[in-house]
C-alpha cells in the first residue's frame, strides 16, 4: 500500500509517498520536490521504518505544518492519494507527473504468488502552481498519454517476476550460492529475491538467501516510465508491469485442484497496431510479438519447492521481414508492400538470435500464410507431412517485386529461412531453424471445406512438442518409469536431475497473428497440456480429446486470451474460433463474425492511428521536447522505430557470422539460462532472517491479519471445471477427461456454461429435488415405458431408471435395484445367504436413510435389540422427527484430555506455566524479531 501526504505548508515543497508490505509492519518513505518546474527530485533515505516510527514520523510532519500550534480543528497533513503501486514517472513539456495504481484485481496464483490486473490509475502532477511554467500543448499530450487504457490488461506481482518464465525463474534463482560468490559484492546485496519465501539455502538456522534477477525489458512496458528513478530509489519502489493477457481456471480431478494458468507477454518494442505496425524492424524486433505461456500447477501442494509445477511457451509474431500495408485507400485487404530489399535476411538473423538466446534451439516455424503465389514465384510450397524443410545452398534470397499478395511474403519470408539455415549449416553449426506449413496448399487450409485442418495441426503440434519438450520441476514419477509410454520415450528437450527443461520454442508466423494463429497456438497448447497432465501423474495417457471437460476449459482460456490480444492489435474480438475451423459452430456464429469483421475495420480505419500515437508516447519511443516537431505533426513514424536510418554511418553486422558465438556455445540450451559469469552479474543477493515476515509464504498467501470473505476469495471466483464446465445431471461421470456428446451448437448436451446464479440455482434444485415416487406412479411410468427402447435413450447413468419396490419383510418396502446390480457388481446377491435378522437390520437402516423413522418416543425402549432383531437407538434430540442418536465418544489418551482442558481454561483467562522448552522457543523468538 502506498500513501501520498501532502502537508499544507511543506506541501508546496514536497510530496511524501509512503509504502509499506501486506501486513503493514514495514514502511519506506520517499520524498518528492515540488520546486523544480523541470526536473524530477526524489529522495530516499533508504530506511526501513516500523509501524510506531513511521507514526511518529507522519505526527511531527502533522504537527509542524499546522496552521497555528496546537490547533486541533485543522490538520497539517492530509491523505492525497491511496495506490498500491508506481507505475513510474512522465515528462512532457511542463513537468513530471506520477503515475499511480489506484485499484487492482487478482488474477492468478502460482506458488503463493499473487498476480494483479491494474483497474484504475491516477496521475498527480508533482510541481506546485507557484513554479509551473505552462505550455499550450501539455493538455494535449497529456490526453494522448492517457489515452493508452493501463486499466485494461496491464498486470504486475509484487513478488512473482512477470517478464520471465516459469522455466526462468524456478531454474536461474534456484543456483546454488556459492556460484554467485565470486561474483556478487556487497553493494548488490540489497534487494529482496522474489522466492525467499521458500528459503532457496539456508546457512545454519537463521540465514536464508534469496536470489533475483533483472526484469527482461522486452516485456516491460513501463521501463521508460521508471528510468528516472532507477538509480535513485530503493528496488522495492519499482513494479514492473507486463501488457498481454492472464487468465487462471481451475480443473479439479475428483476433488484435486489443478490451476491452469494461460500468461501472454506483449513485446514493448516495436509495438502497434493492426495496419500499422508489420514485419519488422531494423533491430529484428518484429510487429504483434507475443509470448504465451501455459502453467500447470498441483494447487493442492503450495510452495515452489514441495509442489508440481510445469510450462511449456510459444511464440507469435510477425514475419520478419521489411514489409507493410497501405491503408490510405480504405480497402477491406490492403496490397503487401515489400517497402526494403534484404537480400541477405539481415533482419530475419537479428531475429532468431535474439530468439536463441531466450529460447535455445530448435526453433520451429509454423507458417499459416497462404500460398497462393508461391507456386509462380518459384517457391516449394509445403512438405508433404508438414515436417521439417530442408533448405538447400543458395547464394541468398531472391527479392522479388515490391507490391504483391500473401504468397509473395510467404515465398520470400521461406527463402530467407532457408538462407539463414544454409548460412550456419555452412560454419558446422546446428542451428535446427525448421518450418511446418498448415495452410500451405489448397487441399488442407484453413478455409478448405474438403478436410479438417485441426487434424493436420494435431500431428504438427505432437511433433513440436516431441521437438521441444516442455518444463516440469519434478523427475518422471515412477508410474512413467515403470510403464512409460511410446511418445515419452520420444520427447525432447533436456532432462535434467529435478525434472525437465524446455529446449527450443514454436514460432507462429500469419500474416495478422489473430484468427489462424490462435487456433493453431490452442492446438499445440492441448497437445501440451496432454503431457504435463501425464508428467504430473494426472492422467495414464500424454492423449486429450475434444468435448472433455479440461480441454473446453483450456479451450475458453485460449478464446478469452485470443478475443483480448486481438482487440489490443487489431481491434476487436476473434473473427473466427476453434469452433469455426471445427465446423461445429452455430449459425448465429456466422452474423457474429460479420460484426467482428465490421467492427475491426472501422477501428482500423478510424482510431488506429491515435493508438498508435499513444503507444509511441508511453513507451518512450517518441520524447516531447523544445524546438522538435510534435508528435501529431510527424507524416510517419517510421523513423522512430528504425534508429538505423538516422545514422549517417550505420553499424552491420556480418552477413554470414550474423550470431553470437556465446549462445551458440550452449545450445541447445538457451543462453540466458546457462551459469556463466554474464548471466551472473544480473543477479542480486541477499541474506534474511529466518523469522523475517516477508519471507512467510503462509501469512502472505492467507494473510490472517486481515478480516476476509469466503464470497470475495479469489480461488472460489475463478473459472471451475466441475462448477462451470462440467454438466449438472446427477449419475454423469465425474472425471474432467470424459468425452461428452456435443450437440449441433458445439456444447455438451448436459454441461452448457452457465454463469454462477444458474450454477446455484441448479445445485439449489438438486438438493431440493423430490422423494422416490410411489408404487402407483413408478407401475404406471413402467407400463409407459415399456414398449421403447432404452438403450436408444443414452448410458445408464445419464437416464431415469423405474423403481420397482420388493417386500423385505416386517413391513418393510426396498427398491430392488438395490438389489439386483450387487450380483452383476459383487458377483452375489444381497438376498443369497442372509439370515432373516440380518436382512431386517439391513431394511431398518433403509428405512432409517430414508427419514421414514418415525417411531414414538414414549413407546421405545432403551435396550439394545428389541425381540424383533432390529436395532433400537435411542434418541437424544428435543424433536420427534430428528434422525439423531446417542453415540458414544471416542477413548482419548490422558495427554490428549490433559492439553484439550488446557486449552479451554485458556480461552477463560486461565494459563498454563510454560516449561523450560516452550520458555526457550518463546526468549529466541523476541530475540530475533525485535532484538
Amino acid at each position: 500500500e502506498i500513501l501520498l501526504a501532502q502537508p499544507p505548508v511543506l506541501g508546496l515543497q514536497r510530496y511524501f509517498l509512503v509504502g509499506s508490505n501486506h501486513a503493514e509492519t514495514k514502511y519506506r518513505v520517499l520524498k518528492i520536490d515540488r520546486t523544480e518546474p523541470k526536473d524530477l527530485v526524489v529522495i530516499d533515505d533508504r530506511h526501513v521504518y516500523t509501524q510506531q516510527e513511521v507514526r511518529e514520523l507522519l505526527g511531527r510532519l502533522d504537527l509542524g505544518n499546522r496552521t497555528k500550534m496546537g490547533q486541533k480543528g485543522s490538520s497539517g497533513l492530509f491523505q492525497a492519494v491511496t495506490a498500491c503501486g508506481v507505475v513510474g514517472f512522465v515528462r512532457f513539456l511542463e513537468g513530471y507527473y506520477i503515475v499511480l495504481i489506484t485499484k487492482s484485481r487478482k488474477m492468478a496464483d502460482i506458488g503463493g504468488h499473487a498476480i494483479y490486473k491494474i483497474e484504475d490509475t491516477n496521475m498527480v502532477y508533482i510541481p506546485n502552481d507557484s513554479v509551473r511554467i505552462t505550455h499550450p500543448d501539455e493538455a494535449r499530450y497529456l490526453r494522448i498519454f492517457q489515452n493508452v487504457d493501463l486499466s485494461s490488461n496491464f498486470y504486475f506481482s509484487y513478488s512473482y517476476d512477470l517478464s520471465h518464465s516459469l522455466q526462468y525463474n524456478l531454474t536461474v534463482l534456484r543456483m546454488p550460492l556459492e556460484m554467485l560468490k565470486s561474483e556478487t559484492t556487497p553493494a548488490r546485496q540489497e534487494s529482496f529475491d522474489i522466492f525467499e519465501d521458500e528459503g532457496v539455502i539456508t546457512h545454519g538456522r537463521s540465514g536464508v538467501f534469496g536470489i533475483c534477477s533483472e526484469p527482461y525489458m522486452k516485456y516491460v512496458w513501463n521501463g521508460q516510465l521508471l528510468d528516472a528513478i532507477k538509480n535513485t530509489v530503493h528496488r522495492d519502489w519499482l513494479l514492473y508491469i507486463i501488457h498481454g493477457f492472464c487468465g487462471q481456471s481451475k480443473l479439479l480431478i475428483y476433488g484435486r485442484p489443478v490451476y491452469v494458468t494461460l500468461i501472454a507477454r506483449r513485446s514493448s518494442k516495436f509495438a502497434g497496431t493492426r495496419f500499422l505496425k508489420r514485419g519488422a524492424n531494423c533491430e529484428g524486433d518484429v510487429a504483434n510479438e507475443v509470448e504465451t505461456e501455459q502453467i500447470l500447477c498441483d494447487a493442492s501442494v503450495l510452495s515452489f519447492t514441495a509442489g508440481s509445477y510445469s510450462s511449456y511457451v510459444q511464440v507469435r509474431g510477425s514475419v520478419p521481414l521489411y514489409w507493410s500495408q497501405d491503408i490510405s485507400t480504405m480497402m477491406p485487404k490492403p496490397p503487401i508492400t515489400l517497402d526494403q530489399a534484404d537480400p541477405f535476411a539481415h533482419v530475419a538473423a537479428l531475429h532468431f538470435d535474439q530468439m536463441l538466446q531466450r529460447f535455445g534451439s530448435p526453433i520451429i516455424i509454423l507458417n499459416l500464410v497462404k500460398v497462393q503465389c508461391s507456386r509462380a514465384l518459384g517457391q516449394p510450397s509445403s512438405t508433404s507431412s508438414g515436417g521439417q524443410v530442408e533448405a538447400p545452398v543458395c547464394g541468398g534470397p531472391a527479392f522479388v517485386s515490391r507490391k504483391a499478395g500473401e504468397g509473395s511474403m510467404r515465398a520470400i519470408g521461406h527463402s530467407q529461412f532457408k538462407y539463414v539455415t544454409v548460412v550456419a549449416a555452412a560454419f558446422a553449426l546446428d542451428m535446427r531453424v525448421s518450418t511446418h506449413y498448415s495452410s500451405g496448399s489448397h487441399v488442407c487450409s484453413f478455409s478448405s471445406k474438403l478436410c479438417n485442418v485441426l487434424d493436420r495441426l494435431s500431428v504438427i503440434a505432437e511433433s513440436v512438442v516431441k521437438k521441444t519438450g516442455f518444463f516440469v520441476n519434478r523427475p518422471d514419477s515412477y508410474c512413467s518409469i515403470l510403464r512409460p509410454d511410446e511418445k515419452w520415450n520420444e520427447l525432447g528437450g533436456c532432462v535434467i536431475p529435478t525434472g525437465r527443461l524446455q529446449t527450443g520454442i514454436l514460432r507462429t508466423n500469419c500474416v495478422d497473428c489473430l484468427d489462424r494463429t490462435n487456433t493453431a497456438q490452442f492446438m499445440v497448447g492441448k497437445c501440451a497440456l496432454a503431457y504435463q497432465l501425464y508428467s504430473l501423474g494426472l492422467i495414464d495417457k500424454p492423449n486429450l480429446q475434444f468435448d472433455t471437460d479440461a480441454v473446453r476449459l483450456f479451450e475458453e482460456l485460449y478464446e478469452d486470451h485470443g478475443d483480448t490480444l486481438s482487440l489490443q492489435y487489431g481491434g476487436s474480438q476473434l473473427v473466427h474460433r476453434v469452433k469455426t475451423y471445427r465446423k461445429i459452430a452455430p449459425w448465429t456464429q456466422h452474423s457474429k463474425d460479420i460484426m467482428q469483421t465490421l467492427s475491426r475495420y472501422y477501428s482500423n480505419a478510424f482510431s488506429d492511428a491515435d493508438r498508435q500515437d499513444s503507444i509511441n508516447l508511453f513507451l518512450g519511443v517518441f520524447h516531447p521536447a523544445e524546438g522538435k516537431p510534435h508528435l501529431w505533426e510527424l507524416p510517419t513514424d517510421f523513423y522512430l522505430h528504425h534508429k538505423n536510418t538516422m545514422k549517417l554511418l550505420p553499424t552491420r553486422r556480418s552477413y554470414t557470422h550474423w550470431w553470437t558465438p556465446e549462445v551458440i556455445k550452449h545450445l541447445p540450451l538457451p543462453y540466458d539460462e546457462v551459469i556463466c559469469a554474464a548471466n551472473l552479474k544480473k543477479l542480486i543477493v541477499k541474506k534474511f532472517h529466518r523469522y523475517e515476515e516477508e519471507i512467510d509464504i503462509h501469512n502472505e498467501f492467507f494473510r490472517p491479519y486481515e478480516l476476509s470473505s469466503f464470497d470475495d476469495t479469489f480461488c472460489l471466483a475463478m473459472t471451475s471445471s466441475a462448477r462451470d464446465v462440467m454438466p449438472k445431471t446427477v449419475g454423469i461421470d465425474p472425471s474432467p477427461f470424459t468425452v461428452r456428446k456435443p450437440d449441433e451448437t458445439g456444447k455438451s448436451v448436459l454441461g452448457n456454461k452457465s454463469s454462477r446464479e444458474e450454477a446455484v440455482l441448479q445445485r439449489k434444485t438438486a438438493a431440493s429435488a423430490p422423494p422416490p415416487p410411489s408404487e402407483e406412479a413408478v407401475s404406471s411410468s413402467s407400463e409407459e415405458d415399456s414398449g421403447t427402447d432404452r438403450e436408444e435413450e443414452g448410458p445408464a447413468s445419464q437416464r431415469s431408471t423405474p423403481v420397482k419396490m420388493t417386500d423385505a419383510g416386517d413391513g418393510a418396502r426396498l427398491p430392488e435395484n438395490m438389489v439386483q446390480p450387487m450380483k452383476e457388481v459383487y458377483g452375489i446377491n444381497l438376498s443369497d445367504g442372509l439370515s432373516e435378522e440380518d436382512f431386517s437390520i439391513y431394511s431398518r437402516f433403509v428405512q432409517l436413510g430414508q427419514s421414514q423413522h418415525k417411531r414414538d418416543r414414549s413407546s421405545q425402549q432403551p435396550c439394545s435389540r428389541c425381540s424383533d432383531g432390529v436395532i433400537k437407538l435411542t434418541p437424544i434430540s428435543a424433536f420427534s422427527q430428528d434422525n439423531i442418536y446417542e453415540v458414544q465418544p471416542p477413548r482419548v489418551d490422558r495427554k490428549s484430555t490433559e492439553i484439550f482442558q488446557a486449552h479451554i481454561q485458556a480461552s477463560q483467562g486461565v494459563m498454563q506455566p510454560l516449561g523450560k522448552e516452550d520458555t526457550s522457543m518463546y526468549r529466541e523468538y523476541i530475540r530475533n524479531r525485535y532484538l
